[in-house]
């Protein structure tokens, strides 16, 4: 079974970026994309929240998510759980054992960045095979897009008075 683990980090507020978001936007960006993931995600075509609870560990909401025919294998719809660790994280937790997380953090000059960091199982793939190098550089470029993406449309949820 081959695990592909990786993670990417971009700057929240690039230089020039406009407008600049708080950590607290960003946050709300974040919360905001658990329930509506079809806003962020654009092979996320429909999300609806299961169950929502406080629990010792964070809070917790239960969604299904539907994916475009042809982006998942094994269908096209997912539960997830998914745990919010105020302000900072987000970990989205899949029926097949993938993992996913929405990290914001400060660099060493308090810049905000945004990082991803994502562990898909393939258990149909032998580790270190052609196939599992072709599916992580398949990720690589998804999860740039996934996080420059959900860094842009929180903006302009921000630009659009929707955040504040």
């Amino acid at each position: 079974m081959a695990i592909i683990s990786l993670a990417y980090t971009s700057p929240i507020n690039p230089s020039g970026a406009s407008p600049v978001l708080t950590q607290a936007q960003v946050w709300t960006g974040l919360k905001r994309k658990v329930r509506r993931a079809y806003e962020f995600v654009p092979v996320i075509t429909a999300c609806e929240v299961i169950s929502e609870e406080d629990t010792e560990n964070g809070y917790k909401v239960v969604r299904q998510a539907t994916f475009a025919p042809g982006i998942r294998d094994g269908g096209n719809t997912v539960q997830e759980t998914c745990l919010h660790y105020a302000p900072t994280r987000v970990d989205f937790h899949q029926e097949d054992g993938t993992n996913i997380s929405n990290i914001v953090s400060k660099g060493a000059d308090g810049e905000l960045l945004m990082t991803y960091a994502f562990e898909f199982r393939h258990p149909d793939v032998a580790e270190g095979s052609e196939e599992a190098k072709d599916i992580q550089e398949k990720y690589w470029k998804m999860s740039k897009m996934a996080v420059d993406g959900s860094i842009a449309t929180i903006r302009r949820f921000v630009q659009e008075g929707e955040i504040v």
